[in-house]
């Protein structure tokens, strides 16, 4: 993004399955007015540079993220890394109201009874992203759905 983020900008942390990558790729293309306007600073492990320690360096993003999004699939919960480590911290920090969490259902799959199913999940009413006819209204409603998110944190 050609605009940098302010010093307010709210920080997203992406916690998916690489099998999920081009659907993360999609919203964070549907995220970028945010972005641009300076209101987001998005971050996924893609951006993690050579030789950088990427488990020490996903560690400190999702420590420094005000929201995480938990990109749900069944590739998502099949991950030890992204269940057991990612979501388990996300939600940590959420009970300590130090972050807020929000799923992100990408594809159907069994998640009725994962930790995270008590979180009211986008897009509306739980649908997941692959099942809209029409996929960039699905991510626009996701879009919808965090902007009223970043706006909250920021009042």
């Amino acid at each position: 993004m050609p605009t940098e983020p302010t010093a307010s900008a709210v920080k997203v942390f992406f916690s998916y399955a690489h099998e999920d990558e081009k659907m993360r790729n999609a919203l964070e293309a549907q995220l970028a007015i945010l972005q641009r306007q300076g209101k987001i600073s998005a971050w996924h492990d893609r951006k993690i540079s050579a030789g950088r320690e990427w488990a020490g360096t996903i560690s400190a993003e999702l420590e420094a993220a005000d929201v995480i999004l938990l990109l749900v699939s069944s590739a998502f919960i099949a991950s030890d890394y992204c269940y057991d480590i990612e979501m388990k911290r996300a939600l940590e920090r959420h009970e300590t109201g130090s972050a807020v969490v929000v799923p992100v259902i990408l594809r159907p799959t069994a998640w009725e009874g994962a930790p995270f199913s008590k979180l009211q999940a986008l897009p509306t009413d739980a649908r997941p992203i692959s099942k809209w006819s029409n996929r960039d209204e699905a991510f626009a409603n996701v879009a919808a759905g965090l902007k009223a998110v970043v706006e909250s944190l920021a009042r």
